[in-house]
């Protein structure tokens, strides 16, 4: 279980969002921390793929080669 004190302003903003839309505050704060934590994920990952490509230690394959490999259009 998690608790937050929002500030004011944004608490404000949830609660016409939730009015607005019929669904309860919880929901909107679920699907923000959802959607924040796959960015942040992806990012980390990316990041992850950048060193191992700048170290040596993975290699990058352009999209046309893997079109060519399976036999798409360029």
């Amino acid at each position: 279980m998690l608790a937050i004190k929002l500030p004011k302003d944004i608490e404000d903003r949830l609660e016409a969002l939730a009015a607005e839309t019929g669904r309860p505050k919880d929901e909107h704060a679920l699907e923000a921390i959802l959607d924040y934590l796959d960015d942040i994920e992806d990012r980390v990952l990316a990041q992850q793929r950048s060193a191992r490509l700048k170290s040596g230690k993975d290699t990058a394959v352009s999209i046309s080669a893997l079109k060519k490999e399976h036999g798409l259009a360029d």
